[in-house]
């Protein structure tokens, strides 16, 4: 049986590569699995490919639309997802190992696709507050995000080819983009699978995705100003392909995520028999054997106080003990082989290094027992402790990373050194600190924060639904400072503008509202034959405008407010107390305004008004005292259309309406955003 040899996805179809075949191993029994080849590809076509032909179909769908297309091609995946386990298998990962990287790519797809409801349903994101530029008031701006016009080139390390992908194409797919994805040869064959089924699946528009096995030497030599390049993987080669001439030259915005040497530090608190000392231990332990300790999240460090220091070796000690290694089909195995041997002979390397001046107080590099396959040819290495007695003086514990299960030991003797130790790092994608002492928590968060992406504070109240110390979550930003490449990934929204133009767009409130279609005060207004309230979603227009009758506040207004409400505030109530104040005499209540605002533009009478959806601002500008006299404008601010959740669901969207209140003189009062939803015309 002959061996098969991956292809790439390029141009719309499958294709082998032109050049000589690379061997990829299964991690645990050393057999040739599969052949790649990523040379011989025309990467200039590839590239104008996907800005031809992908971008603009993705730059014309709505962020609605984007995020429903993610949401069906999690659906798609969810229903394939066995058959990526059986090839995980072969990366040396276990059937936990896997769940991470298959089902939290995935559970990617499907965060970033609810993040749609974040956004408009347009194809663009208005951005913030307007900004005046005028005493006027007739000249402003307004920050708009627009989809770039390029490709986004992912090039992903091997320890999770299928997260390290998704969890990066949602979000580029979500800001309106194509992707070209370059995984890491050693596990790109669980990648071609995945690219295989999305393909399949029809789901996403032609030139969306492209995948490229092998090496992609050259791919770089094509990108422009208008693509982006994320690259996951180690610090050195992320510094070589971020002084790429061509990345350098076309200003082309590079995303680094590097392996770092992230720390877990033990509070002083944290005493043996407390709950954070176990959940210490056990936070160490699974991460490094997780993945046989091959993530970029990995606790490298483990800072403790330096009378628990023995504690902690014979804890950790005793959780690894329990720790099988083996075939990741054996039963009762919990933790598999790294990628490869060459892999293998890296850790070792690193291990030695570190040796030197830090002892190894738990682990042996020659000698491993497995379950179910052969240490000789499988990629099995013993889990590694070694101790650092004196970390501000052996700082090869602080520059040097062993990417597997090993970790170093290090004592502290205040909150502050724990903190420098962490620091010394050189910046990491993230750090955790187990106390339940509020105080130590926020000395350690603030003196660490400046060299760290994220920081879990872990004690009991968070321990049953903390997703833990090595957990990206697509919601937070992924990324670190230094060594951690200082970039960022997912992050919500924040990671979605990172595939978007910031334009800043200056103009009259008309102008900046007709490009926003966001309804910009002083800007036109327009006024219809009847109450806004008696049109149907789609006949709304941006700045329609309805002015109510006035009404002259009295002090029995206040008065019957007060008791109604129960806010005997006393400014409101008894004027005998004003003396000192803002105030000149009994002052109507804000709440008293917007209520009768709402009384005056409400229209009563059935209508597409389904119900009131609540209250965004509001702001009270100026006291409203007996005897002066308020009237209300009513303009329609925004339209969002919301997505049925059924086929028996009534098709609506939520209007925001501008409300501002008046005084006889002119002058505002008040001014909100209120919300209501609105049926569609086509359930009439």
């Amino acid at each position: 049986m002959s061996t098969p040899t991956l292809e790439n996805y390029a141009l719309g179809r499958w294709m082998p590569g032109a050049g000589p075949k690379q061997e990829l191993y299964d991690a645990s029994t050393g057999e040739v699995i599969a052949l790649a080849d990523g040379e011989g590809l025309d990467f200039a076509a590839m590239l104008d490919y996907a800005r031809r032909v992908g971008n603009p179909k993705l730059r014309k769908m709505t962020f609605h639309e984007r995020g429903r297309m993610l949401k069906a091609l999690a659906l798609h995946l969810t229903e394939k997802k066995e058959q990526f386990y059986t090839l995980s298998y072969r990366t040396g990962a276990t059937r936990a190992d896997s769940w991470i990287d298959i089902e939290g790519g995935i559970g990617n797809l499907f965060a970033n696709a609810s993040l749609r409801r974040k956004f408009p349903d347009k194809p663009f994101y208005v951005e913030g507050e307007p900004i005046g530029l005028s005493k006027g008031g007739s000249f402003m701006a307004q920050h708009l995000l627009v989809p770039r016009e390029g490709v986004a080139v992912h090039i992903n390390a091997y320890n999770f080819p299928i997260w390290g992908m998704l969890e990066k194409i949602a979000v580029n797919l979500l800001a309106g983009m194509p992707a070209i994805v370059k995984p890491a040869v050693p596990s790109g064959y669980l990648a071609e699978a995945v690219v295989r089924e999305i393909v399949a699946s029809g789901i996403l528009p032609e030139g969306a995705l492209q995948l490229v096995v092998g090496s992609g030497i050259g791919l770089l030599d094509h990108v422009d100003y208008r693509d982006v390049v994320t690259f996951t993987g180690s610090a050195e080669t992320g510094r070589k392909l971020r002084a790429h001439p061509r990345i350098i030259q076309e200003a082309v915005p590079f995303n680094l995520e590097a392996d770092s040497l992230n720390a877990a530090i033990l509070g002083p608190d944290a005493t043996p028999g407390t709950a954070e000392f176990d959940l210490f231990i056990k936070e160490v332990r699974k991460e490094m054997t997780a993945k046989a300790g091959q993530k970029c999240t990995a606790i490298r460090r483990a800072i403790v106080p330096e009378h628990l220091v023995e504690d902690v070796q014979i804890a950790l000690g005793k959780a690894l003990a329990q720790t099988t290694i083996g075939h990741p089909l054996a039963e009762g195995v919990r933790m598999g082989a790294l990628a490869g041997m060459e892999q293998v002979q890296r850790l070792r390397e690193k291990v030695q290094q570190l040796a030197k001046n830090t002892p190894i107080v738990y682990g042996d590099l020659d000698n491993v027992q497995v379950i179910g396959a052969d240490c000789k040819t499988g990629a099995f290495i013993s889990p590694i402790v070694l101790l650092n007695s004196d970390p501000f003086r052996f700082t090869d514990s602080h520059e040097v990373e062993a990417f597997g299960p090993v970790t170093t030991l290090m004592p502290y003797k205040s909150v502050d050194d724990a903190v420098k130790l962490a620091n010394m790092g050189k910046g990491s994608l993230v750090c955790s600190v187990a106390t339940n002492d509020p105080l130590v928590a926020q000395e350690f968060v603030l003196g660490a924060a400046t060299h760290h992406g994220r920081i879990l504070v872990l004690n009991q109240e968070v321990a049953k639904e903390s997703t833990g110390h090595g957990s990206p979550l697509p919601l937070l930003i992924h990324g670190g400072p230094g060594r951690a490449g200082g970039g960022q990934e997912m992050g919500g929204i924040r990671g979605v503008e990172h595939f978007m133009q910031r334009v800043a767009v200056q103009g009259s409130p008309s102008m900046i509202t007709a490009i926003s279609e966001v309804y910009q005060q002083g800007a036109k207004q327009t006024e219809r034959d009847k109450h806004p309230f008696q049109h149907y979603f789609e006949e709304l227009s941006i700045g329609q405008t309805y002015t109510t009758h006035r009404h002259t506040v009295t002090e029995a207004d206040i008065t019957n407010f007060a008791q109604v409400s129960g806010d005997n505030f006393y400014a409101h109530v008894d004027a005998t107390s004003l003396e000192g104040t803002l105030f000149t005499g009994r002052v109507a209540h804000g709440y008293y305004i917007l209520s009768k605002a709402a009384g005056m533009f409400v229209d009563p009478r059935k209508g597409p008004v389904l119900l009131n959806y609540g209250l965004d601002e509001c702001r009270f500008t100026k006291p409203v005292y007996p005897g002066m006299t308020i009237g209300v404008q009513l303009t329609v601010k925004e339209k969002i259309a919301q997505e049925k959740r059924s086929e028996d669901d009534v098709a609506k969207g939520i209007v925001r309406w501008l409300v501002q209140v008046t005084d006889e003189i002119g002058d505002t009062v008040a001014v909100a955003t209120i919300l209501t939803m609105v049926k569609k015309k086509d359930q009439a």
